[in-house]
């Protein structure tokens, strides 16, 4: 490409944000699965499962073959894709337990009260995790930006059939009949119904489902789809998978039917990589896949954290095709801004980019390397990474030891070429050093206290 061209269109990525606030703002919606594997899904190549659905989400948008979390653990993920920020400044720095007294604190700017003052109706339904008591006592979805909520602390119970435990907008919603993705739909598009917005009014979905986390279970008519899998628990995982995958469809379906698919916006994830642990004794379904990445949740190489990820944005989003570019889902937060035409907080410090500069084949802009950090990972002795562009490096806790990866090449990380690049790892560690200290510097601030449970028990 001639310099002059390549300049011209570095020139016009400003224009895109403001050409999306022009036009008429999308509704924004946020799909996102709990400990789904990123080789859970169909279009990721898993060989067995079936997801029409959001194999069709795909055809119909990109796939993002470099999506990350925030996290290779459940609390932390979700805190970052609220926020924008890397959830070790939040305090927040593994699965919340209840009673813990951990919870998203007031302080924080979430993307539900930004696209509220931005004249957005929000919604959440689904898993939060995001506090450790349902009594009042702790913020809720409502006190994050919320409109109207329909949540569970953590798992659905008993699991995702015919759940118990949901609250909606602070009451018990009492005993439900159905799986639970089915739920968190029928709560949704019956909230469109009855929401009355104004024919200019967009709004904000936040459905974070419980599938395929533990205690896994799926209806009959999902575990038909595997008549020939005799390993009933496994059955019941991949069912479940399948289960979630229908639940999108009929969301799906009710946007195609209402006339809302061309302005609205879809991002689907998932919080962190597959279960690790047989946790849920007697009750172990846990068959997550990382394809063909190393590792699995609570781990620091890449199937900890890397996950599926698909955008659907019709008219902006090419139909069918595959980006290699890191994302993650701290850029949510500056995407759904730069959607709705606001500025996202400038008072504090963001970690994610607009996802927008994507649409006009440019990377997203970041003020530094993605960054991660988990202590009590299953792949010690790493405790942090960073990604700059192709390379990763991982560091054990004390930073003073690493290991280098070309993810381009080496995907599954079997390589480590720190020795072949001593520069590379240098200037990388040097950076990793840097974001260390300042976030460590910040969530010692945080208000949440710093004691916490090992995810080596039930979360």
């Amino acid at each position: 490409m001639k310099r002059s061209t390549l300049a011209l269109i570095l020139s016009l990525l400003p224009c895109l944000e403001l050409v999306a606030a022009a036009a008429p703002r999308p509704n924004i919606i946020v799909l996102l699965c709990d400990d789904l594997g990123y080789g859970d899904l169909s279009c990721f190549a898993h060989p067995s499962i079936h997801t029409p659905n959001l194999d069709q989400l795909a055809h119909d948008g990109v796939r993002f073959t470099d999506c990350y979390s925030a996290s290779p653990v459940c609390s932390p993920s979700r805190a970052g894709l609220m926020t924008g920020r890397i959830p070790n400044r939040l305090g927040i720095r593994d699965w919340i337990p209840p009673q813990s007294g951990i919870f998203l604190r007031p302080g924080e700017i979430t993307v539900a009260q930004l696209l509220k003052t931005a004249g957005y109706h929000t919604f959440h339904a689904g898993k939060w995790h995001l506090n450790s008591r349902t009594d009042g006592t702790e913020p809720t979805p409502g006190d994050a930006g919320f409109d109207h909520w329909l949540y569970t602390q953590n798992n659905a119970a008993p699991s995702h059939l015919n759940p118990a435990n949901f609250i909606r907008n602070g009451q018990s919603a009492g005993p439900l009949t159905g799986p639970s993705s089915h739920l968190v739909v029928a709560e949704a598009t019956r909230w469109l119904d009855e929401t009355k917005r104004a024919p200019d009014a967009p709004f904000f979905l936040n459905l974070w489902f419980h599938e395929t986390h533990e205690p896994v279970a799926a209806a009959d008519e999902f575990l038909a789809q595997y008549p020939n899998d005799t390993n009933l628990d496994r059955r019941h995982y991949f069912g479940a998978a399948t289960q979630v995958d229908a639940a999108i469809g009929k969301l799906l379906k009710y946007l195609d039917d209402h006339q809302l698919r061309e302005n609205t916006f879809i991002f689907f994830t998932s919080d962190n990589g597959p279960e690790t642990l047989n946790r849920y004794k007697g009750a172990e379904r846990s068959y997550g896949s990382p394809g063909p990445l190393r590792g699995m949740k609570l781990h620091l190489t890449e199937a900890g954290y890397r996950v599926p990820g698909i955008i659907r944005w019709p008219g902006h989003a090419q139909p069918g095709t595959t980006s290699a570019e890191p994302v993650c889902n701290l850029d949510f937060l500056p995407t759904a801004c730069a959607l709705a035409g606001i500025a996202p907080p400038g008072d504090r410090p963001l970690d994610g980019g607009s996802l927008l500069p994507l649409f006009l084949g440019q990377p997203v802009r970041r003020s530094h390397p993605l960054y991660w950090q988990y202590d009590f990972t299953f792949s010690k002795p790493w405790a942090v990474s960073v990604r700059d562009g192709r390379w990763k490096l991982l560091a054990n806790a004390a930073l003073d030891r690493f290991e280098l990866y070309d993810l381009t090449a080496d995907v599954g990380e079997k390589r480590d070429v720190a020795a072949q690049h001593p520069d590379r790892v240098k200037t990388m560690a040097a950076t990793m050093r840097s974001l260390h200290t300042e976030i460590a510097a910040e969530g010692a601030k945080s208000g949440n206290p710093s004691t916490r449970q090992s995810s080596a028990k039930r979360e």
